[in-house]
């Protein structure tokens, strides 16, 4: 992404302000997902967490014009808490329709910008992810206080968050289904990093980090070497070390958004081979409906939401020994319950209920 900031005569109007801990341009998930849909009826400055000053450089703010009505900023701050008087110093308007929060980390913000609503789209717990700072879950607390509306990325979130506030509302992440049933690929042409991969596929896409249960992934392989593991995504909080290392396991790093459905189309198995732990316990994947989208077969580990929703069309396992035998043995009739699943979802849909949310706490 090219910064704008120079480029731009003056930042213009927002109605609302999100706070996210992710890179706009790192995987794009849920957060891209919705803003960019939520920036077709409100004008959206995301900001990022700090990326900290420079010696001996102006630290020129960087911003990153998504759309005309969508920007992106990235804050040369060192510390969280100079948030709000940083965005007053380079943002003239002091009071905006709405405040959208990804992580509670941002909650200082509010002591010195005024906002109509407070919007909290919880879609992981953050405060058991690796490397969480301690003063996160009071934090949270705080902005749960304050908030006018919450959601939560999947049901096991829900049940956790509707216990802390009056109005919480369960939108597990959607799914752009044209986009990953490969209908919108000019050509299917096998990606260059996967011409040498001959085997059949098992793939997965998506953050590498704690969450992965490595040592499921290489006792299965080491069983199976008549199939190749195929991992795509970003190594994050975790050493490249502590990747395993096997003949028929291959990381091929991070792809674009619209690189990935044509790597998912020479999948023959989509896994979710997540680790069961604090990190994983209220997740609900978003991989899980874009792998049915390409209406592949899915094998995942016991994830909750994943086991409650989807038990009668993913394949279920506890440890390589099922991992193995569902490779063999998969579900055969899971193309119809993707189908009815996937008719009753969709990111429009969401980002359209979301706004009817908001709007009935501003009336």
């Amino acid at each position: 992404m090219e910064n704008s900031w120079d480029k731009m005569e003056k930042l213009p109007e927002y109605d609302m302000l999100v706070f996210c801990h992710l890179r706009w341009d790192f995987v794009y998930q849920r957060p891209q997902h919705l803003i960019t849909r939520l920036s077709k009826k409100y004008n959206i400055l995301v900001v990022e967490e700090p990326i900290g000053r420079i010696e001996n450089s102006e630290n020129k703010p960087e911003l990153f014009e998504i759309t005309n009505s969508l920007h992106v900023l990235r804050p040369r701050i060192n510390q969280l808490h100079e948030l709000g008087s940083y965005l007053n110093e380079h943002i003239k308007q002091r009071t905006f329709q709405i405040s959208w929060f990804y992580s509670a980390a941002f909650i200082s913000v509010l002591e010195s910008t005024e906002f109509e609503t407070v919007v909290y789209d919880c879609m992981d717990e953050l405060t058991l992810f690796k490397g969480a700072s301690p003063e996160l879950i009071e934090q949270e607390n705080n902005l749960l206080s304050v908030a006018d509306v919450v959601f939560t990325g999947g049901k096991s979130l829900f049940e956790s968050k509707n216990k802390k506030h009056n109005n919480v509302h369960c939108f597990p992440s959607s799914v752009d289904i044209n986009h990953f049933s490969g209908s919108q690929l000019n050509k299917v042409t096998k990606p260059k990093d996967l011409e040498n991969i001959t085997k059949k596929i098992v793939g997965y896409f998506g953050v590498i980090d704690e969450r992965i249960d490595l040592d499921l992934i290489k006792e299965t392989a080491q069983k199976m070497p008549n199939h190749d593991f195929v991992m795509i995504g970003p190594i994050c909080k975790i050493e490249e070390e502590d990747l395993p290392r096997v003949e028929n396991i291959h990381y091929l790093g991070m792809k674009s958004y619209e690189e990935l459905p044509q790597y998912l189309h020479f999948f023959d198995f989509a896994m979710m081979p997540f680790a069961l732990n604090d990190s994983t316990k209220f997740i609900s994947p978003t991989k899980t409906l874009e792998y049915m989208s390409a209406m592949k077969p899915i094998i995942s580990t016991k994830i909750k939401d994943v086991l409650r929703d989807y038990s009668d069309c993913v394949n279920l396992i506890n440890g390589s020994e099922d991992f193995c035998n569902v490779i063999e043995n998969p579900i055969e009739t899971y193309k119809n319950q993707y189908k009815t699943i996937l008719e009753n979802t969709s990111w429009d849909k969401t980002a359209k209920s979301m706004i009817n949310l908001i709007e009935k706490v501003t009336a």
